[in-house]
């Protein structure tokens, strides 16, 4: 019998988020912090905001089930409350280290942050270009109001590129089907793998030893730790499109960082969104541009 699911982490049935939200309350009280919980979030009285969805998607992958959540909860509230307390990087950190952990990176886009971090070009859809600090224990990213006394924006966005095509890829493989569907898929525990999209071309070239085709590539960033990519050549790209877009789909729901469901068109350095699941994850839904991009090599 399926149990009802919840509003807001479908992965999680609507008791097990309620314990978990239990579990946020009850971790911030015993450390002396009240906090307002919402289905998505929690707001402290000094107005301090976090996000419930990494941790949600934590507590469900880890194998040992429910009976480790307030422990995994425990260890997560004590990281975030070390950020608050702790003296701001910016501030406590050479210029020129700050400069070496500085990393461009997506977050979904939301009306309330575009004041904050609206301040990066519109590269791919749905998604907000920042730049942030990696540290120790987290990733710090940065508003438009603190990069005003780091430098210049187009310096900084430079030298966070040159950070990225440094980034570590952990795992590297090729998924393939019966019927002729197939993409590269990278992975890693850096907070930056998703971020490698915007060096993409270089990206294909280093893992499949070939330059990107003239038609493009078609990629997908379901979650901060995976990029997925399929260089459009052949007729193969229809059937590849459907595969990465039930791939990436279910990466989005999963998974810690979530990002994007959406398979997107990478195409002279512009990304255009191409196909998403529909809101009942039943059928693939293409955009005219998937279409005619699967027309051109119809019968080829």
């Amino acid at each position: 019998m399926d149990l009802p699911r919840d509003g807001d982490f479908a992965f999680l049935s609507e008791a097990e988020a309620a314990r978990l939200r239990t579990f946020v309350r009850e971790a911030f009280a015993e450390r002396g912090i009240e906090v307002t919980v919402e289905p998505g979030r929690v707001t402290t009285d000094s107005g301090w905001r976090f996000g419930l969805s990494n941790l949600a998607a934590v507590c469900h992958n880890d194998s040992r089930g429910p009976r480790c959540w307030r422990a995994l909860v425990d260890e997560h509230v004590d990281r975030v409350i070390r950020s608050m307390d702790g003296p701001q990087a910016l501030k406590a950190l050479p210029h020129e280290q700050l400069l070496a952990q500085l990393y461009p990176r997506f977050i979904p886009s939301d009306a309330t942050l575009l004041k904050a971090f609206g301040y990066g070009p519109q590269s791919v859809p749905g998604l907000l270009e920042v730049l942030a600090l990696d540290l120790p224990e987290t990733v710090d990213m940065l508003t438009a109001d603190s990069l005003s006394n780091l430098g210049d924006i187009t310096a900084l966005r430079d030298r966070a590129f040159q950070n990225l095509r440094a980034v570590r890829v952990d795992k590297h493989k090729v998924v393939r089907d019966k019927d002729g569907s197939h993409f590269d898929v990278l992975m890693g525990g850096s907070y930056f793998i998703a971020s490698l999209a915007l060096v993409l071309d270089e990206v294909v070239l280093r893992y499949t030893k070939d330059a990107p085709a003239p038609d493009g590539i078609l990629v997908a960033l379901p979650h901060r730790h995976q990029l997925s990519f399929h260089v459009v050549r052949d007729r193969n790209v229809a059937s590849s499109l459907h595969a990465m877009a039930r791939f990436a789909a279910m990466g989005f729901e999963q998974s810690p960082g979530a990002l994007s469901p959406s398979v997107f068109w990478w195409h002279e350095g512009s990304f255009t969104q191409v196909a998403t699941e529909d809101d009942a994850g039943l059928h693939i839904k293409l955009t005219q541009e998937a279409m005619d991009l699967a027309a051109r090599f119809a019968g080829g």
